[in-house]
């Protein structure tokens, strides 16, 4: 569907923080806030802003901290989840609303999910591109115990596919500097579709500290030819004038901080539960969060009483290689499992 409403940007400053947005539909419209992961833009949302705008609601998609055009900081725990949902929160309030329905992929999953579990008050309901929720805190000490031990030997891949989580606590700038000696190679190793002949094989990510760098032997990504299934020329340009600038100590950050994290979620009301409409879009070639073969949903199951689930034939940058299924997903749910989730026209919703 062709909308007829324009991707405008803007930015709303606050004394603790400063955040970039897209946004798409009309102003006064109900809100639906799209949360991108490392390492990602607002651009990752570039299908899904002018969709639900079509739809009736107010489409907003923020740099997260540390990303794009919004605030960039030198600490490790200035990236802290907490922090983050207070951005977040920050942004709701400058958009005039009370609630809104989220949405998040990869590290943007935490931080809607945490919207959830602390602040239920501010989410009609919310939706997780790839992964899923963890009560206790996505941390590797979490996620370990769920790991297909088919795939990943204990022996050979202790923590299996989350291996390079400990590579960036152990040699974070190793893993920084490999990822800025050649960000366009970066940008191009990383942003490549899913394929079904990698269901049930190990991930690079699995053996990263073994191997000694996400490139390794190389000391930067090698020269890949662009996957034009998930990005083209004009976006591949924009994430590495965007990554270039900024470069990679704030994205690579968000892992830095998984006790602080964990402290975080074990303060969330009610152990966590979430009793709101919930969404899971599984990533069925999804290497690295694989949950349709492990259990790794399963905690997610048994704390959310309202929950949906759809399988998508994609990897892991779902949004942006198979946006019409995730389109579709998210709006049969929202008019379906969502109550008032549709917007009404000439009714705003705050």
């Amino acid at each position: 569907m062709k909308s007829l409403f324009p991707v405008t940007e803007h930015t709303i400053a606050t004394g603790r923080h400063k955040t970039f947005f897209l946004a798409c539909g009309v102003h006064d419209a109900p809100p639906i806030v799209f949360v991108h992961g490392w390492p990602e833009l607002s651009l990752s949302w570039r299908h899904q802003l002018p969709c639900f705008a079509s739809l009736g609601f107010r489409a907003i998609a923020p740099d997260m901290r540390g990303y794009g055009r919004s605030a960039v900081y030198a600490r490790h725990e200035d990236y802290a989840l907490e922090v983050i949902v207070e951005d977040m929160l920050e942004l709701l309030s400058a958009l005039g609303h009370d609630s809104a329905i989220w949405v998040g992929h990869d590290w943007g999953s935490p931080v809607v999910w945490s919207l959830a579990s602390h602040h239920a008050d501010c989410c009609r309901a919310v939706a997780s591109l790839c992964v899923p929720y963890f009560p206790g805190g996505f941390l590797p000490e979490n996620l370990v115990p769920y790991v297909d031990r088919k795939t990943y030997p204990e022996a050979q891949y202790p923590v299996g596919q989350w291996d390079y989580q400990l590579f960036y606590e152990e040699s974070f700038e190793k893993a920084r500097s490999d990822f800025e000696a050649d960000v366009a190679s970066t940008v191009k190793a990383l942003f490549r579709a899913g394929s079904a002949a990698s269901k049930c094989k190990p991930a690079r990510t699995s053996d990263v500290r073994r191997r000694g760098g996400w490139f390794a032997p190389l000391k930067q990504a090698p020269p890949l030819p662009l996957d034009t299934r998930v990005l083209s020329e004009e976006e591949l340009a924009v994430y590495v004038e965007a990554l270039e600038r900024n470069g990679f100590f704030g994205p690579d950050s968000w892992y830095m901080n998984h006790r602080r994290n964990a402290e975080y979620a074990h303060r969330a009301p009610n152990g966590g539960r979430l009793s709101l409409p919930v969404l899971f879009l599984h990533g069925d070639y999804d290497a690295v969060c694989e949950t349709t073969i492990s259990r790794l949903a399963d905690p997610m199951r048994a704390a959310c009483d309202d929950l949906s689930e759809v399988v998508i034939p994609s990897g892991h940058w779902m949004a942006q290689e198979q946006p019409v299924a995730v389109n579709a997903a998210l709006a049969r749910w929202l008019a379906t499992k969502v109550e008032n989730g549709w917007p009404t026209p000439g009714v705003s919703a705050s």
